[in-house]
């Protein structure tokens, strides 16, 4: 009788493969361990370093913050500019600063090759803007003023000449006549670089008109009897020939004298006629044969002699009440000024006026 055979039950499937060691588990296990930490610490150390300059940058050049613009659309207009190395690099720093929120929009004078941060802090300097700035005074004749605007703007006279020669493109009020003469208001103007001439003139009429409005012009002139062009044209007289302290007195006269068919009799006038501004007039420049003689010409000259400001806008058609007809200075270059309805007054006030001519 043979003996019985053996009979060996398959191991389960698991149990086939080599079993591994447990040292060799917790190596694997640190190395994965190590492998990641290092690639997070280099994905870690790209956060926060984009492009930058180290600065403080060099030269010059103008860029323009419009309104709304975000932090990265800023960033994009730095780096195209030249100023820093990436918008990333801006957007970061912005993100970082909460000032950046001040950011206000405007034209910028930026170096090249700044550093990111370094480009914040400009932008947030009041004294970075770039900005045209012209002062206008009360009573600047209007070639005077074209001067003024083309200085301040290294824009070419010519700029301004040609501009003026087509009115009906400056926004002239009806009542202008074709003539932008008295109504460049007088102010101080803040231009973004790259403002044409065309667009200050007509800034400037603009801000004329609001100037009209605010003193309620054209309905004053009216209820003066005067039009909106004759009371213009008498607001610039007055601010030619007194101080602000006299505008009413000196508006008075004026009207006293038209209703009396006397002329007027203004050196301011001659002054424009002739294109000077001498203190002292002689008596041939008295005769010069101009529209703008009122030593010779009865009534109003043909238009504004100057740009007058508000308060003789306001004095030229609400004057105060009074029967002077005269005034005089009392003395060259003094503002102090002598009214009178006498005619011997006056006399005797023009006496003392040329004693005291040096």
């Amino acid at each position: 009788m043979t003996a019985p055979t053996a009979v060996h039950e398959a191991p389960p499937y698991g149990e086939r493969r080599r079993r591994a060691h447990p040292a060799l588990v917790v190596a694997v296990l640190l190395a994965m361990l190590i492998g990641g930490a290092v690639v997070g610490i280099r994905l870690l150390g790209t956060v926060g370093s984009a492009d930058d300059f180290p600065g403080p940058g060099q030269g010059e050049v103008i860029i323009e913050v419009e309104p709304g613009d975000s932090s990265s659309t800023i960033g994009a207009t730095l780096t195209d500019a030249g100023v820093v190395a990436s918008a990333d690099a801006f957007v970061d720093a912005a993100v970082a600063d909460d000032r950046s929120l001040g950011i206000q929009p405007g034209f910028f004078a930026m170096r090249l090759q700044m550093s990111a941060q370094g480009a914040l802090e400009r932008l947030l300097d009041p004294a970075a803007r770039v900005e045209i700035e012209v002062a206008i005074p009360e009573g600047l004749r209007l070639d005077e003023t074209v001067d003024r605007l083309a200085a301040a703007s290294d824009l070419p006279r010519r700029d301004f000449v040609r501009a003026l020669d087509n009115p009906g493109a400056l926004g002239l009020p009806p009542y202008a006549q074709g003539s932008a003469e008295g109504f460049l208001f007088p102010a101080t103007y803040s231009f973004d670089p790259g403002t044409s001439a065309k667009q200050m003139l007509k800034a400037m009429i603009d801000r004329y008109q609001q100037a009209a409005d605010d003193v309620g012009f054209v309905e004053g002139a009216a209820a003066a009897g005067y039009t909106p062009h004759e009371a213009l044209t008498i607001a610039s007289l007055v601010q030619a020939e007194v101080a602000v302290r006299d505008f009413g007195k000196a508006s008075r006269v004026i009207a006293n004298r038209l209703d009396l068919g006397m002329t007027l009799g203004f050196d301011s006038t001659i002054n424009y006629a002739l294109g000077i501004d001498d203190l002292t007039l002689v008596n041939d420049q008295l005769e010069v044969d101009s529209p703008y003689n009122t030593y010779v010409n009865t009534g109003l000259p043909p238009g504004p002699i100057n740009s007058p400001g508000e308060a003789a806008m306001e004095a030229a058609i609400r004057p105060p009440a009074g029967d002077w007809l005269y005034f005089v200075a009392v003395a060259p270059g003094s503002d102090e000024t002598q009214f009178t309805a006498d005619y011997q007054e006056f006399l005797q006030f023009k006496d003392e006026f040329y004693a005291n001519v040096p």
